[in-house]
């Protein structure tokens, strides 16, 4: 995973400083709000299940074709459990805090002015707040699986409706969302 993510990077650093673009399109400016799915890996190792999550991010541009966007995301879930004739509730609540780097491919592969093609990385941490009923006293350390610092990768690609508004599709190896962006 490493190796990928270092010969990705050296691409886009590559790519940045070599390639010209026929048009130099903006894509900072926009807050991208999405719904989704986490996996099994990074920060969501903790619940072993996928889960429903909702991220917002803004994306601001640093150099031609590539953008920072601050994130955060929520998610979270619950469980029951019966131990010796009693039910006991497990519950976590998750939010991954970070940066994404965006790298946009659109003048490149000569797409049409209405869509945007992307790679991108993200780095954060997770803040995880976990609790148990009062009462259990079995393996409180059995959803303690995952390291709450997590680095993703992502590709992706946005359809403008206009000038202000687009819809947006994300995979990741974290996160996967779909959802609106507000130009």
């Amino acid at each position: 995973m490493k190796r990928l993510f270092t010969i990705t990077l050296t691409f886009l650093f590559i790519s940045f400083f070599t390639l010209s673009a026929t048009a130099q399109e903006k894509h900072g400016g926009t807050l991208n709000l999405g719904i989704g799915i986490g996996g099994y890996g990074g920060y969501y190792k903790y619940t072993n299940r996928t889960m429903p999550v909702i991220n917002v991010n803004y994306e601001f541009d640093v150099a031609k074709r590539f953008t920072l966007a601050p994130f955060i995301s929520f998610s979270t879930f619950s469980n029951d459990y019966h131990d010796d004739n009693n039910n006991y509730s497990y519950s976590e609540t998750i939010i991954p805090i970070g940066v994404k780097g965006t790298y946009y491919f659109d003048d490149i592969l000569q797409a049409n002015s209405k869509w945007d093609f992307y790679l991108a990385g993200s780095l954060g941490f997770a803040v995880i707040n976990s609790r148990w009923d009062d009462g259990y006293d079995g393996d409180k350390n059995h959803y303690r699986k995952g390291n709450p610092l997590f680095l993703d990768l992502h590709i992706g690609t946005e359809y403008h409706f206009n000038n202000r508004v687009g819809a947006f599709l994300d995979l990741s190896t974290g996160v996967s969302t779909i959802g609106i962006a507000i130009h």
